[in-house]
């Protein structure tokens, strides 16, 4: 009986850590008023494009933000020409344009560095 139940807490330990994630968030980010993509900023979106090849029922989440500086309308356009910038990137990397959703967030406070902001979020999956 005890051989049993360590039988069955080494595989039930086994399939989790064989269970994958429902999701997967992969973070772009940008320099201030900018929407080009550095080297760091590519490979980014390679990662999530692959990740949602391997996933094709996943929806693709791509939310653009802003710093808080500059009038909440040129954050609003910012943040939705980074996403925009963002979707097309994985679109030319092989993900289904019709997969993906895009949210332009506009300005948000940051902690530590305005970096924090200048970002685009993409979620592979429901979060």
């Amino acid at each position: 009986m005890r051989r049993m139940v360590v039988v069955g807490l080494l595989l039930a330990l086994g399939a989790c850590t064989v269970m994958e994630p429902d999701s997967q968030r992969y973070v772009v980010f940008f320099q201030e008023w900018s929407a080009d993509m550095d080297a760091t900023a590519s490979g980014s979106v390679t990662a999530a494009a692959a990740w949602a090849k391997q996933h094709p029922s996943a929806p693709v989440i791509v939310s653009g933000y802003a710093d808080p500086e500059g009038s909440p309308q040129a954050n609003k356009d910012l943040s939705r020409l980074r996403a925009q910038v963002v979707a097309d990137a994985l679109v030319a990397d092989g993900v289904a344009l019709a997969r993906i959703q895009r949210q332009a967030v506009g300005s948000v406070d940051y902690v530590m560095n305005s970096l924090e902001s200048r970002r685009v979020e993409i979620v592979v999956g429901r979060r």
